[in-house]
Protein backbone atom coordinates (compact mmCIF):
# COMPACT_ATOMS: atom_id res chain seq x y z
CA UNK A 1 0.00 0.00 0.00
CA UNK A 2 1.25 3.60 -0.86
CA UNK A 3 2.08 5.46 2.38
CA UNK A 4 0.16 7.98 3.50
CA UNK A 5 1.91 10.48 5.50
CA UNK A 6 -0.72 11.92 7.78
CA UNK A 7 -4.54 12.81 7.74
CA UNK A 8 -3.18 15.66 5.05
CA UNK A 9 -2.05 15.41 1.39
CA UNK A 10 -1.04 18.77 -0.83
CA UNK A 11 -2.50 18.32 -4.13
CA UNK A 12 1.64 18.53 -5.59
CA UNK A 13 2.00 14.96 -2.98
CA UNK A 14 -1.84 13.35 -4.65
CA UNK A 15 -0.12 13.84 -8.42
CA UNK A 16 2.84 11.77 -7.18
CA UNK A 17 0.84 9.11 -5.91
CA UNK A 18 -1.92 9.10 -8.72
CA UNK A 19 1.20 8.19 -10.70
CA UNK A 20 2.35 5.19 -7.95
CA UNK A 21 2.10 1.15 -8.39
CA UNK A 22 -0.85 1.73 -6.26
CA UNK A 23 -2.70 5.04 -6.52
CA UNK A 24 -5.39 5.98 -3.64
CA UNK A 25 -8.74 5.56 -4.28
CA UNK A 26 -10.64 9.11 -4.67
CA UNK A 27 -13.63 10.20 -3.24
CA UNK A 28 -15.39 13.57 -4.30
CA UNK A 29 -17.89 14.68 -1.27
CA UNK A 30 -18.43 18.07 -2.59
CA UNK A 31 -21.77 19.26 -0.67
CA UNK A 32 -23.49 22.58 0.65
CA UNK A 33 -25.69 22.95 3.05
CA UNK A 34 -29.14 23.87 1.43
CA UNK A 35 -27.90 22.73 -1.84
CA UNK A 36 -27.75 22.82 -5.29
CA UNK A 37 -26.33 19.02 -4.92
CA UNK A 38 -22.69 18.27 -5.09
CA UNK A 39 -23.21 15.72 -7.81
CA UNK A 40 -23.40 18.88 -10.15
CA UNK A 41 -19.88 20.26 -9.41
CA UNK A 42 -18.99 16.78 -10.08
CA UNK A 43 -20.90 16.40 -13.54
CA UNK A 44 -18.66 19.70 -14.46
CA UNK A 45 -15.34 18.80 -13.43
CA UNK A 46 -13.74 16.49 -11.08
CA UNK A 47 -10.03 15.21 -10.46
CA UNK A 48 -9.65 12.05 -12.87
CA UNK A 49 -11.15 8.65 -11.82
CA UNK A 50 -12.31 10.65 -8.65
CA UNK A 51 -16.06 8.82 -7.52
CA UNK A 52 -18.96 10.91 -6.10
CA UNK A 53 -20.50 10.16 -3.26
CA UNK A 54 -23.05 11.82 -1.47
CA UNK A 55 -23.09 12.79 2.03
CA UNK A 56 -26.44 12.48 2.34
CA UNK A 57 -27.71 9.47 0.65
CA UNK A 58 -24.79 7.57 0.80
CA UNK A 59 -22.45 8.91 3.82
CA UNK A 60 -25.12 8.89 6.15
CA UNK A 61 -28.26 7.00 7.27
CA UNK A 62 -31.92 8.89 6.94
CA UNK A 63 -32.21 12.02 9.62
CA UNK A 64 -34.24 11.45 12.30
CA UNK A 65 -34.30 10.81 15.88
CA UNK A 66 -30.29 10.17 15.64
CA UNK A 67 -29.70 13.80 14.09
CA UNK A 68 -29.72 15.24 10.69
CA UNK A 69 -26.63 13.08 9.30
CA UNK A 70 -26.12 9.75 12.06
CA UNK A 71 -23.83 7.65 11.20
CA UNK A 72 -24.96 5.16 8.17
CA UNK A 73 -25.37 1.53 8.93
CA UNK A 74 -21.91 -0.62 8.38
CA UNK A 75 -23.32 -2.63 5.74
CA UNK A 76 -24.74 0.22 3.99
CA UNK A 77 -21.05 2.04 4.02
CA UNK A 78 -19.57 -0.91 3.23
CA UNK A 79 -21.68 -1.44 0.03
CA UNK A 80 -21.15 2.46 -1.04
CA UNK A 81 -17.51 1.98 -0.10
CA UNK A 82 -17.48 -1.31 -2.55
CA UNK A 83 -19.15 0.20 -4.85
CA UNK A 84 -16.81 3.52 -5.23
CA UNK A 85 -14.02 0.75 -5.49
CA UNK A 86 -12.65 1.17 -2.12
CA UNK A 87 -10.08 -2.02 -1.27
CA UNK A 88 -8.10 -2.59 2.55
CA UNK A 89 -4.88 -2.33 0.18
CA UNK A 90 -5.30 0.98 -1.09
CA UNK A 91 -4.81 4.00 0.32
CA UNK A 92 -7.90 7.09 -0.32
CA UNK A 93 -8.04 10.30 -0.89
CA UNK A 94 -11.29 12.51 0.04
CA UNK A 95 -11.92 15.87 -1.45
CA UNK A 96 -14.32 18.58 -0.57
CA UNK A 97 -14.80 22.30 -2.98
CA UNK A 98 -11.97 24.07 -0.64
CA UNK A 99 -12.22 23.68 3.46
CA UNK A 100 -11.75 20.08 4.13
CA UNK A 101 -15.17 19.77 6.18
CA UNK A 102 -16.67 17.32 4.34
CA UNK A 103 -13.71 15.17 2.99
CA UNK A 104 -12.80 15.18 7.01
CA UNK A 105 -16.20 13.01 7.68
CA UNK A 106 -15.09 10.78 5.06
CA UNK A 107 -12.11 10.50 6.86
CA UNK A 108 -13.42 10.04 10.11
CA UNK A 109 -15.94 7.28 8.74
CA UNK A 110 -13.06 5.46 7.26
CA UNK A 111 -10.86 5.32 9.50
CA UNK A 112 -14.47 4.38 12.21
CA UNK A 113 -14.79 1.83 9.72
CA UNK A 114 -11.08 0.45 10.10
CA UNK A 115 -9.09 1.97 7.48
CA UNK A 116 -6.38 3.50 8.24
CA UNK A 117 -3.99 4.88 5.28
CA UNK A 118 -6.96 7.68 4.72
CA UNK A 119 -6.20 11.72 3.70
CA UNK A 120 -8.00 14.74 3.16
CA UNK A 121 -6.71 17.02 0.04
CA UNK A 122 -5.63 20.17 1.52
CA UNK A 123 -7.55 23.06 -0.12
CA UNK A 124 -10.07 20.56 -1.66
CA UNK A 125 -11.22 20.62 -5.42
CA UNK A 126 -9.86 24.53 -5.71
CA UNK A 127 -6.61 23.89 -4.80
CA UNK A 128 -5.64 21.05 -7.40
CA UNK A 129 -6.89 23.70 -9.97
CA UNK A 130 -5.16 26.27 -9.01
CA UNK A 131 -2.08 24.27 -8.94
CA UNK A 132 -2.78 23.57 -12.54
CA UNK A 133 -3.54 20.05 -12.18
CA UNK A 134 -5.66 17.72 -15.14
CA UNK A 135 -9.85 17.52 -14.17
CA UNK A 136 -12.26 15.16 -16.10
CA UNK A 137 -15.88 15.31 -16.90
CA UNK A 138 -16.07 11.76 -17.38
CA UNK A 139 -17.56 9.84 -14.97
CA UNK A 140 -15.38 7.01 -12.85
CA UNK A 141 -16.49 3.40 -13.08
CA UNK A 142 -13.84 1.63 -10.45
CA UNK A 143 -13.72 -1.91 -10.14
CA UNK A 144 -16.05 -3.57 -7.16
CA UNK A 145 -13.82 -2.97 -3.70
CA UNK A 146 -13.42 -5.08 -1.11
CA UNK A 147 -12.97 -3.40 2.28
CA UNK A 148 -14.70 -5.15 5.31
CA UNK A 149 -16.07 -1.95 7.56
CA UNK A 150 -15.57 -3.20 10.93
CA UNK A 151 -17.10 -0.16 13.06
CA UNK A 152 -15.39 0.74 16.59
CA UNK A 153 -11.50 1.97 15.46
CA UNK A 154 -12.55 5.73 16.51
CA UNK A 155 -14.27 6.68 19.49
CA UNK A 156 -17.76 7.94 19.53
CA UNK A 157 -19.91 9.97 21.79
CA UNK A 158 -23.34 9.58 22.68
CA UNK A 159 -25.37 12.61 24.72
CA UNK A 160 -24.61 11.00 27.78
CA UNK A 161 -20.98 10.80 26.97
CA UNK A 162 -20.64 14.17 25.78
CA UNK A 163 -22.51 15.82 29.04
CA UNK A 164 -19.83 14.06 31.10
CA UNK A 165 -17.13 15.05 29.08
CA UNK A 166 -17.63 18.34 29.15
CA UNK A 167 -18.32 18.48 32.28
CA UNK A 168 -14.81 16.27 33.33
CA UNK A 169 -12.94 16.68 30.10
CA UNK A 170 -12.70 18.77 27.22
CA UNK A 171 -15.71 19.12 24.65
CA UNK A 172 -15.51 21.33 21.71
CA UNK A 173 -18.42 22.86 19.63
CA UNK A 174 -16.92 23.55 16.16
CA UNK A 175 -20.15 25.69 15.13
CA UNK A 176 -20.44 29.52 14.35
CA UNK A 177 -19.69 31.63 17.53
CA UNK A 178 -23.51 32.88 17.15
CA UNK A 179 -24.60 29.50 16.91
CA UNK A 180 -22.82 28.67 20.03
CA UNK A 181 -24.02 31.52 21.84
CA UNK A 182 -27.58 30.95 20.91
CA UNK A 183 -27.88 33.87 19.17
CA UNK A 184 -29.24 32.58 15.88
CA UNK A 185 -30.54 29.07 14.92
CA UNK A 186 -31.41 28.32 11.00
CA UNK A 187 -31.74 24.63 11.17
CA UNK A 188 -32.42 22.75 14.33
CA UNK A 189 -35.73 23.54 17.00
CA UNK A 190 -33.30 25.03 20.14
CA UNK A 191 -30.59 27.37 20.32
CA UNK A 192 -27.35 27.21 22.11
CA UNK A 193 -24.71 24.63 23.24
CA UNK A 194 -24.14 21.43 25.04
CA UNK A 195 -23.43 23.09 29.07
CA UNK A 196 -19.64 23.15 29.54
CA UNK A 197 -18.48 22.57 25.74
CA UNK A 198 -15.93 25.29 24.80
CA UNK A 199 -16.59 26.78 21.54
CA UNK A 200 -14.06 26.05 18.73
CA UNK A 201 -15.28 26.90 14.52
CA UNK A 202 -14.10 24.39 12.60
CA UNK A 203 -13.52 27.35 10.49
CA UNK A 204 -10.08 28.70 12.05
CA UNK A 205 -8.58 25.60 11.36
CA UNK A 206 -8.01 27.36 7.73
CA UNK A 207 -5.87 29.89 6.22
CA UNK A 208 -7.21 30.79 3.01
CA UNK A 209 -8.50 27.80 2.18
CA UNK A 210 -5.85 25.55 2.84
CA UNK A 211 -4.82 24.11 6.71
CA UNK A 212 -2.82 26.18 9.21
CA UNK A 213 0.31 24.40 9.93
CA UNK A 214 0.35 22.36 13.17
CA UNK A 215 1.95 24.37 15.68
CA UNK A 216 -0.85 27.22 14.86
CA UNK A 217 -3.68 24.39 15.56
CA UNK A 218 -1.80 23.02 18.71
CA UNK A 219 -2.17 27.06 19.59
CA UNK A 220 -5.46 27.54 19.10
CA UNK A 221 -6.64 24.29 21.05
CA UNK A 222 -4.11 24.78 23.75
CA UNK A 223 -6.08 28.39 23.96
CA UNK A 224 -9.44 26.53 24.20
CA UNK A 225 -8.24 24.22 26.95
CA UNK A 226 -7.20 20.81 25.32
CA UNK A 227 -4.29 19.85 27.08
CA UNK A 228 -2.15 16.73 25.27
CA UNK A 229 -3.68 13.17 26.69
CA UNK A 230 -6.46 14.34 27.77
CA UNK A 231 -9.76 13.17 27.17
CA UNK A 232 -11.29 15.43 24.47
CA UNK A 233 -13.81 15.09 21.94
CA UNK A 234 -16.20 17.24 19.43
CA UNK A 235 -19.89 18.04 17.97
CA UNK A 236 -21.24 20.90 15.70
CA UNK A 237 -24.66 20.75 14.30
CA UNK A 238 -24.72 17.21 12.51
CA UNK A 239 -21.22 15.68 12.78
CA UNK A 240 -19.92 16.55 10.18
CA UNK A 241 -17.97 19.57 10.51
CA UNK A 242 -17.19 18.24 14.03
CA UNK A 243 -14.70 15.26 11.95
CA UNK A 244 -12.33 18.48 10.73
CA UNK A 245 -11.68 18.92 14.90
CA UNK A 246 -11.20 15.44 15.15
CA UNK A 247 -8.90 15.66 12.48
CA UNK A 248 -7.22 18.99 12.95
CA UNK A 249 -6.19 17.63 16.67
CA UNK A 250 -5.04 15.07 15.12
CA UNK A 251 -2.78 17.17 13.05
CA UNK A 252 -2.08 19.48 16.07
CA UNK A 253 -0.27 16.22 17.80
CA UNK A 254 -2.52 17.58 20.66
CA UNK A 255 -4.24 13.91 19.77
CA UNK A 256 -2.59 10.77 18.16
CA UNK A 257 -3.58 7.96 15.22
CA UNK A 258 -3.65 6.09 18.66
CA UNK A 259 -5.71 7.86 20.79
CA UNK A 260 -7.60 10.13 18.86
CA UNK A 261 -10.66 12.48 20.21
CA UNK A 262 -14.25 11.50 20.39
CA UNK A 263 -17.13 12.42 18.20
CA UNK A 264 -20.58 13.52 19.41
CA UNK A 265 -22.10 11.96 16.16
CA UNK A 266 -25.66 13.08 16.55
CA UNK A 267 -23.98 16.53 17.62
CA UNK A 268 -26.69 19.08 18.11
CA UNK A 269 -29.17 18.01 16.32
CA UNK A 270 -29.48 14.94 18.39
CA UNK A 271 -28.82 17.14 21.85
CA UNK A 272 -31.56 19.30 21.29
CA UNK A 273 -34.36 17.80 20.47
CA UNK A 274 -34.72 16.06 23.71
CA UNK A 275 -36.31 18.66 26.06
CA UNK A 276 -35.08 17.51 29.04
CA UNK A 277 -31.41 18.08 28.19
CA UNK A 278 -30.11 21.62 29.46
CA UNK A 279 -29.16 24.15 27.23
CA UNK A 280 -26.46 26.91 27.82
CA UNK A 281 -26.16 30.02 26.06
CA UNK A 282 -24.06 32.99 25.79
CA UNK A 283 -20.21 33.05 25.57
CA UNK A 284 -19.15 30.92 28.64
CA UNK A 285 -19.64 27.22 28.20
CA UNK A 286 -21.99 27.22 31.67
CA UNK A 287 -23.09 24.13 33.57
Amino acid sequence: MTALTGPLISAAALLSCLDSQNPPALLDVRWRLGGPPGREDYAAGHLPGAVFLDLDAELSAAPGAGGRHPLPAPEDLQRVLREAGVRADRPVVAYDSDNGSIAARVWWLLRWAGHDEVAVLDGGHAAWVAAGHPVTTDEASPEGGDLVVRPGAMPVLDAEDAAGLAREGMLLDARAPERYRGDIEPIDPRAGHVPGARNAPFTEHLREGRWKPATELAEHFEARGVRPGEPVGAYCGSGVTASSVVLALEVSGLTTREHPAALYAGSWSHWCVDPTRPVATGDEPGH
